[in-house]
């Protein structure tokens, strides 16, 4: 097993096809077979199986793909630590899928501008998974909402700096009063995300603080923003989130605001972790930083 025959296997795996991963490799299609083949033959178990024209990775196979996308991550982050000329490479950044949405274009657009020689592979999940994903090595840095006695999060499993401060908005269907105890909401749901969202469960836990209901209000599970405004304008649910979306929104349809706080958004790493790439990510978002002082690092 090599890096080389790792990258192969990697490849085929994302593509589910040979023939693609060969073209993306630079490689001939047999080559990329033959680099399979010797990885199963050393393994001592398949790591695919052939669903007609498609490579379909074995319960083997997923397992060990974990294991081999965090040494060839790994073994990038060693390369940039020990030749730290310029940023180069990949920069695996995680993040909620509201920071994509309202705060991450223009920085992003300023950073490969600056490094063009750095590829972002940018993906969006809820704040739980994205620690998870980072701790893992699946990503390199995380914008993250981490609510005041930091969750389930051990103090110091990750460093962070505060980047971004959202507004926490309660919106409500077109009509509705302002509200101060939980009885008075007409709607009896909540349209949130999956649980591992920040927002989600601080919105829970503001709808218990402002007391209970006389019916329980159930989470209505959607996966878009857009969802989300579009149940609450439709009048059959509430949800929470930050004002910097709803702007990007109001000209969907009108819903009823209301403040409800101030949550920070993390860039969070694994301690220690430097490489020239991300050390520009961070200066560029501290650039754009609405947060007093974002150069006062804390730990998670």
């Amino acid at each position: 097993m090599n890096l080389a025959a790792l990258a192969v296997f990697r490849t085929v795996a994302r593509e589910q096809s040979v023939t693609r991963a060969a073209e993306l490799l630079g490689r001939v299609p047999s080559n990329v077979t033959t680099r399979i083949q010797q990885l199963e033959t050393e393994i001592g178990v398949p790591l695919f199986r052939r669903d007609q024209k498609r490579m379909m990775l074995t319960k083997e196979g997923e397992t060990y793909l974990d294991y081999a996308a965090r040494i060839l991550n790994l073994a990038e982050e060693a390369q940039q630590v020990v030749n730290p000329t310029v940023p180069t490479g990949t920069l695996r950044v995680g993040s909620m899928e509201s920071t994509v949405a309202s705060r991450l274009p223009l920085p992003l657009a300023s950073y490969n501008k600056r490094w063009p020689q750095v590829t972002i592979d940018l993906s969006t999940a809820p704040t739980r998974q994205l620690i998870e994903a980072l701790l893992a090595h699946h990503i390199d840095c995380a914008l993250i909402a981490v609510p005041a006695g930091e969750w389930w999060l051990a103090p110091d499993a990750l460093d962070k700096v505060p980047v971004f401060q959202e507004e926490l908005t309660l919106l409500l269907p077109p009509g509705h009063p302002q509200v101060r105890h939980a009885h008075e909401l007409k709607p009896k749901a909540l349209a949130a995300f999956a649980p591992g969202c920040t927002y989600r469960m601080l919105a829970e836990e503001w709808l218990t603080g402002v007391g209970s209901h006389n019916e329980p209000l159930r989470v209505h599970e959607v996966k878009s923003y857009h969802a989300m405004f579009a149940c609450t304008a439709a009048g059959s649910c509430i949800s929470i989130m930050p004002r910097s979306v709803v702007e990007l929104m109001r000209h969907l349809g009108p819903v009823e605001e209301q403040t409800l706080m101030t949550v920070d958004t993390y860039l969070a790493c694994r301690p220690g972790y430097s490489t020239p790439a991300f050390s520009e990510f961070r200066k560029t978002l501290e650039a754009f930083s609405d947060v007093k002082d974002p150069s006062a690092v804390k730990q998670a």
